[in-house]
């Protein structure tokens, strides 16, 4: 006999993916993956630990996908800078003292999600931490691609070290993540682009 309701259908999420992915994102970023426990993730995003599992999968999944929401900030800032810069020392320049806002803004936790996260995922699997990797290395990728074009407009010499001028600026946005986590003032750290553009596309002799 027929139960008149048909089959039960689970119920439907009541919450804003977006918004708690959010919430999420903001968490992993001020503590770090191996810091954030499932009770963090429960209180900050709002909903309870069945619906983030069956929203997300596990905690790994949704740090990945924190992690991606994140990155389209930080891909924005390096992206508008390397593109809409008329030279590649104003975009290298812009990029960096854009990226000390972000780092140091209000809203935002201190750093980089993506640069701490190298030293807090030791408790995640192996493709987090590769997804980690290659994201840094899509930034340095794309700060090679734009000194590289500064070679061929003649802006830098041609026997530049493209690979160690896009190392060197890479590292010093990544430095400055680590600073900004420690406290170190906007100001110094404006102060301390302003020092290293004024050696800018030096590199020693080969």
């Amino acid at each position: 006999m027929a139960d008149g309701g048909g089959a039960r259908r689970g119920r439907p999420r009541v919450f804003d993916e977006d918004e708690v992915l959010d919430r999420a994102m903001h968490l992993f970023w001020e503590k770090g993956y191996d810091g954030t426990s499932m009770v963090d993730l429960v209180r900050a995003m709002g909903i309870n630990s069945p619906s983030i599992y069956g929203a997300f999968g596990s905690k790994e999944r949704l740090y990945l996908r924190a992690m991606a929401r994140y990155t389209k900030i930080g891909e924005g800032i390096t992206g508008r800078a390397l593109a809409e810069q008329p030279t590649a020392r104003q975009a290298i320049e812009v990029m960096l003292k854009q990226h000390v806002e972000l780092f140091t803004g209000f809203a935002s936790p201190r750093g980089c999600l993506v640069v701490l996260g190298a030293a807090n995922t030791s408790q995640a699997g192996p493709e987090v931490r590769e997804a980690l990797r290659r994201q840094r290395g899509r930034i340095r990728d794309a700060i090679r691609d734009r000194l590289a074009q500064a070679v061929e407009d003649g802006e830098l010499p041609a026997d530049s070290d493209v690979d160690a001028l896009a190392t060197e600026y890479h590292t010093f946005l990544n430095g400055l993540s680590l600073q900004t986590s420690d406290g170190v003032p906007a100001q110094v750290l404006l102060n301390a682009i302003d020092n290293v553009m004024t050696g800018w596309g030096r590199t020693p002799p080969r």
